[in-house]
Formats: C-alpha cells, sequence, structure tokens
C-alpha cells in the first residue's frame, strides 16, 4: 500500500465513522467536545493538557472547553499547583451524557465488527497499533537522517560498535562482532552488489548504522548485520526504520530471506526482530563467524 491508497482509505473511515458531521453519535456533540469529554473521563486537564492530548492548539482546546462548561457538561476549578491555570473535570450530567455517547458509539462500532472474523479483527488491532506508534515515532525523528554509509564514516560507526558493545558487555574475545578485523573499514565490506549498509546522522554526528549482506555459505539468503545504536538515539523509533529500510532492500535484490544473529543480553534488539517478523529458530545459517551469538532468528519473504 503506497501513501495515497492510505490516505484515500482514511478519509473513506472518517467520513463513515461521521467525523465530518456536526453532531457525535446523533448528539449534540461536535467530534472534538466527544474527545474531550473522553479525555476528562481518564483524568482531569488543563487547556495545555487538553491541547497536547488532542493534538489541536491551545485556542481550540480552550474554546471547545469553553462551551462545554456553558452546557453544563465540565466544571473548571483552579489548578491545586498552579493558580495560575484551571483544570477541568466532567460534571455529573457530562459523565451521563458521556456514557450515553460510548454505549451509541459502541453499538456502531459492533455492528462493523460483526462482519470480521476472530483473526481479522486481531490483525486489524495489531495493525492500528502499529500505525498509530509508527505515526508518533515518526514526530520524534526530525533532524535524524537515514544515508548510505561512506568511507568518510568508518571510525564513527566503529566507535559506535565498539562504545555500544562495551555497554552490553559484548567483548572481542567472546566472537561477537566488534572483533571482525574489518571493522575499522565497513564501507570496503558493503561495496559488493546486493549489500549496503546504513548510519543515522544527526547534527553531523553518525550515532548507529545497520546493513545487509549475503549470508556466508547460503544462496539468496541474506544476513541483517552489525545494528548498533548510541543510547541518546534510542526511543525515537529508529532502529525499526532502518531495519525496515535493510529489508525492503533485501527483497528488491532478490533474496528469499533475512537471517540474524544476536545475543540475550540485548533484549530491546530481540523485541524488535520479533516485532518485525523474524522468527527464533534453533540452528545457526550459514557461516557469519559470530559462535558467540546463542540466538539465531530469520524472516522469510
Amino acid at each position: 500500500m503506497d501513501a495515497q491508497t492510505l490516505r484515500q482509505l482514511s478519509r473513506q473511515l472518517v467520513r463513515q465513522l461521521g467525523m465530518l458531521d456536526s453532531q457525535c453519535g446523533n448528539m449534540e456533540l461536535t467530534p472534538v467536545q466527544a474527545h474531550v469529554l473522553i479525555e476528562l473521563e481518564t483524568q482531569p486537564c488543563t487547556v495545555n493538557d487538553m491541547a497536547t492530548r488532542l493534538n489541536v492548539d491551545k485556542s481550540n482546546a480552550s474554546r471547545t472547553l469553553a462551551v462545554l462548561s456553558n452546557a453544563g457538561l465540565v466544571i473548571s476549578r483552579p489548578h491545586p499547583d498552579d493558580k495560575r491555570s484551571q483544570i477541568a473535570t466532567l460534571t455529573p450530567e457530562g459523565a451521563a451524557r458521556l456514557a450515553e455517547l460510548h454505549q451509541r458509539l459502541n453499538a456502531q462500532v459492533d455492528g462493523f465488527l460483526a462482519q470480521m472474523d476472530v483473526d481479522e479483527i486481531e490483525q486489524l488491532s495489531q495493525s492500528l497499533q502499529r500505525y498509530r506508534k509508527a505515526m508518533v515515532m515518526a514526530g520524534r525523528q526530525h533532524g535524524y537522517t537515514i544515508r548510505p554509509l561512506t568511507p568518510l564514516d568508518n571510525a564513527a560507526i566503529a566507535a559506535v560498535v565498539r562504545r555500544v558493545s562495551a555497554e552490553y558487555g559484548l567483548t572481542a574475545d567472546k566472537g561477537y562482532g566488534v572483533a571482525d578485523p574489518t571493522l575499522d573499514s565497513m564501507s570496503e565490506v558493503y561495496q559488493p552488489a546486493r549489500h549496503a549498509y546504513w548510519v543515522i546522522e544527526h547534527q553531523h554526528r553518525v550515532l548507529g548504522g545497520g546493513g545487509i549482506a549475503a549470508l556466508t555459505g547460503t544462496e539468496d539468503i541474506c544476513e541483517l548485520q552489525k545494528m548498533y545504536f548510541l543510547p541518546e538515539l534510542r526511543g525515537r523509533g529508529l532502529a525499526r526504520k532502518l531495519a525496515v529500510k535493510a529489508l525492503r532492500f533485501a527483497r528488491e535484490q532478490g533474496y528469499r530471506a533475512c537471517y540474524l544473529e544476536t545475543t540475550a543480553n540485548l533484549v530491546e534488539a530481540i523485541a524488535l526482530y520479533e516485532s518485525l517478523g523474524f522468527h527464533h529458530i534453533q540452528e545457526p545459517m550459514g557461516s557469519t563467524g559470530h559462535d558467540a551469538c546463542e540466538i539465531q532468528m530469520v524472516k522469510w519473504f
């Protein structure tokens, strides 16, 4: 699916759900007003809190809270910790109106879900959660660039590999990737056809990287290699973004599968690979030379 198709589907969903209507759930509530009530059900909010939660500007949040207050659905009181701001809560009438809204909208969505089997509903849930997380992470990635490795990056990416390896106790004497003799000349390693390595750069600093190379001793299987990221890079979804880029490259190059080896110390990495569809296998594939990596995983295309 491309961006144009996804946008079209999103528009159709918004229309079908009545989000363009002036009334939500056939009640005298606009969609924005309904969202405000739903957020207040969770906990009281200031205007700034509400604007952040709904991803709207402060004036929109303030105006909506004022309308709901005038309708007797919301009440605002001085914030206990900041007398300069107000904190809004639901009134009993507001809670009752919201309960009715939930009932109507749940009945509507139940009608939609009745057209789908259990496994389809589970797939939908996972996909929507993944899509929402992708939106959040994309907002955290501004200013970070993923680009191909160049010879000028060799020293920087080697330093990243050594620093992260030391952080997790992956010492050279144990046969991990940090012991590779080509570590200081990685741009040469990824020059052959169907090989590629990318670095993540921020403010002219290389903070991580990862690559794809043919798996030695196999045919049409590649290996996801040297995925290393400094602590300041983590939590932004960039490791996943780079891995997705690498997997797309692997498919374009005609590989049938992507293999990787890792270790139990790298808990976050294992969770990432599992989320990308890699499956654990019991025996190593090919000949990587990293016999200290006790976890083997593969994703078939």
